[in-house]
């Protein structure tokens, strides 16, 4: 039996020998000696450092007293395994760790899937309203009026939400969503009208037309994110409006194919049904494809499948080889860019696993652009490297062009020649995509003949609360591709001026405007104009610029120039998925805001005026950049700093969207995809 006497006492390792050092272990022995005693000790089995490094959990300066017994043995240390015998018991330890691991998964798994599946009827006895199986009927037209839908007594939370204020929501694209996923849950009863049952992330959509992503990795049921809200859907298509009785009329095909009409109430309508491609005037388009929403995708790939196949038969000839070989895209923005882009990889990548290797030779994809450049609305470095990298990818880009005339088999198409003359050219075609711009629905056009101030022939016209203008205040909003919001800083001069006239008992048209007059009225303009903002940052250059008499006043005529400068400058907000994405959250948000203001002004008697502006603040765009996908690189913009590059720039792209997918089940479908194409291609297309 050894012990350790005190700490400064070194005697008992005077009889410690060699021998009996090795033995020990070591958590014991090195935490024993003091490191004054470890310079006595040189024929010790470890250096200095290793013992002080081993001392380090035991404080030097300790006053306790430490005391070790152990048995002292002189059996010697097992031996240790050679470097292939570890290396096989690791391999050993670390398969069946993994086996282990990845069989708990697998086992988990089935017992979660097997608790999906249910064998009791889940069907109870559900009260329905007498109104919803019998709706009264009524408005200009005589037709039902659905006050109750039969959805409304299925739980609790929807029999709650039956009286709340009526918010009628039409469309199902990136605006709806976006306002139901800031709505909070019986605050209003929601109804949404849509003639399509899901939401379509139409950024990708040029990807699923050639395999590389699949339809139903893009598509969310909308029934999905109303359920959220306790809301109710309903796939049908709206017809028109009647403003003065806050009717919604509404058309469905039933199950015998009849259609029937009946209105819906509202007291809130928000108009997002986007829009539909720019026909501009040209012949033929019955011999183009689309490309707006999963049919057209569908119908996209069979026909391109078709031109493939065909180009196979032995009794096709050489031209008419060529001809089905032949795709052309009418349209340089970024739809038409990234399906170009998309429709080469596919040719490229992918046709020589499956098809002879003769049609990858006389494949031929062309890009008709009505502009001096692809992506013009892009930063022109970008353009450049776009037009660059098709160059490098046999990719014909025939810019300055202007489609005439699209026939079954060929396109007539202009383009300026180098003196600037338009020469009249055809391109035999077998495959043509139209994406050319939006213009309006019938729905929209409607509604516009309607309320005589909509003079805009493209789009619905909203002020900066985004509510339609010419209808009742408050009750009709509009967003997405279907609107366009008004920005006229001078036709407001005399609503600005009003105040001011008040103070000083003068007419607004006779006022004289001092600057610290006009930096007020600015005040006033960018609260009303969020977009103007940009254009107000030097107030006393403006005010010095437009006083041309030098007076140090402004009068009505110098006022309304500056602000007509000013209108000038602001341009239409872009027709967007990010646009419409910000402003179905700010009508989201501005709800909310009423609901919980509305106590508070009916205390107050404020029942009636321009209560959006009391209580929430007009919409504001914030442009977060631009991307798109050029072939296994991507360009992007973003305020004014521009970045492109190849697969790392592509991995960035797919980042970008990856994080914008609606949900969680649209990601891991997304992930899914890509790896599928990195592994097997684009399989189940070709």
């Amino acid at each position: 039996m050894i012990r350790a006497g005190p700490r400064n006492s070194a005697a008992p390792f005077n009889r410690i020998s060699r021998s009996t050092l090795r033995t020990w272990p070591r958590c014991q022995y090195y935490r024993a000696i003091r490191p004054q005693s470890i310079a006595r000790y040189p024929h010790t089995t470890r250096s200095r450092s290793d013992l002080l490094r081993t001392l380090r959990p035991l404080a030097p300066n300790s006053p306790f007293k430490i005391q070790l017994s152990r048995q002292i043995s002189t059996k010697p240390l097992p031996q240790r395994r050679g470097p292939v015998f570890r290396f096989f018991y690791r391999s050993f330890a670390y398969t069946g760790a993994f086996i282990l691991v990845a069989g708990g998964l697998v086992l988990a798994f089935f017992i979660y899937d097997a608790s999906t599946y249910r064998e009791d009827l889940s069907y109870t006895d559900i009260p329905v309203s007498t109104e919803a199986l019998y709706p009264r009927r009524g408005g200009p037209k005589n037709l039902p009026i659905a006050d109750t839908l039969v959805s409304d007594d299925d739980c609790p939370e929807n029999t709650r939400s039956k009286h709340k204020p009526k918010l009628v929501v039409l469309g199902s694209g990136w605006g709806s969503v976006a306002l139901l996923k800031q709505l909070k849950p019986e605050d209003y009863h929601i109804t949404v009208v849509s003639p399509v049952n899901y939401f379509l992330f139409t950024p990708m959509l040029p990807s699923a037309t050639v395999g590389t992503l699949e339809l139903r990795s893009l598509v969310e049921p909308i029934r999905r994110i109303v359920q959220r809200v306790k809301g109710h859907f309903l796939r049908a298509e709206a017809v028109d409006v009647e403003f003065s009785e806050r009717l919604l009329e509404v058309k469905q095909t039933d199950a015998m194919g009849e259609t029937r009409h009946f209105y819906l109430p509202y007291d809130k309508l928000v108009i997002g049904v986007g829009s539909t491609t720019n026909a501009h005037g040209v012949n033929g388009l019955e011999n183009c494809y689309f490309l707006k929403d999963i049919e057209d995708a569908r119908k996209i790939r069979n026909k391109v499948l078709e031109n493939l196949e065909h180009a196979c038969l032995p009794t096709t000839s050489d031209e008419e080889r060529k001809r089905l070989l032949s795709f052309v895209v009418s349209g340089g923005g970024p739809t038409g860019v990234e399906f170009a882009a998309e429709l080469f990889d596919l040719l490229n990548e992918d046709l020589g696993r499956s098809f002879p290797k003769i049609l990858r030779n006389e494949i031929s994809v062309h890009v008709i652009q009505s502009r001096g450049h692809i992506l013009n609305t892009y930063d022109e470095a970008l353009s450049r490297y776009a037009e660059e990298r098709f160059a490098h990818d046999q990719v014909e880009v025939l810019t300055n062009s202007r489609v005439k005339e699209v026939r079954p088999d060929k396109i007539l198409f202009t383009q300026k020649n180098e003196q600037g003359e338009s020469v009249t050219k055809e391109l035999p075609m077998g495959f043509c995509l139209w994406s050319t711009g939006v213009a309006q629905t019938e729905f929209c056009k409607r509604l516009a003949s309607k309320i005589p101030i909509q003079t805009n022939r493209h789009a619905l016209e909203t002020d900066t609360h985004l509510r339609l203008n010419g209808a009742p205040l408050g009750s009709v909003y509009a967003i997405g591709d279907c609107s366009t919001v008004q920005n006229n800083v001078a036709d407001h001069l005399v609503t600005f001026l009003r105040s001011i006239a008040l103070e000083h008992h003068k007419d607004p048209e006779q006022m004289r405007i001092t600057f610290n007059q006009w930096r007020d009225i600015a005040s006033k303009v960018k609260k009303r104009f969020p977009q103007a903002n940009a254009h107000l940052k030097r107030l006393d250059k403006l005010f010095e610029q437009y006083d041309k008499d030098k007076s140090g006043t402004l009068d009505f005529s110098e006022m309304h120039e500056l602000l007509l400068q000013i209108d000038s400058k602001l341009t239409s907000l872009p027709a967007t998925a990010q646009r419409a994405h910000q402003q179905g959250q700010y009508l989201g948000r501005k709800f909310n805001k009423l609901v919980q203001a509305a106590p508070g002004m009916a205390a107050n008697e404020m029942e009636y005026g321009d209560l959006d502006d009391a209580v929430y603040r007009a919409f504001d765009y914030r442009h977060l950049g631009s991307l798109a996908y050029i072939g296994n690189s991507a360009v992007f913009d973003f305020n004014g700093l521009s970045f492109s590059g190849g697969l790392l720039a592509v991995y960035l792209w797919r980042s970008v969207y990856f994080a914008q997918s609606v949900s969680f089940r649209t990601r891991v479908l997304l992930a899914m995809d890509w790896s599928k194409r990195a592994m097997f291609g684009r399989g189940e297309f070709i």
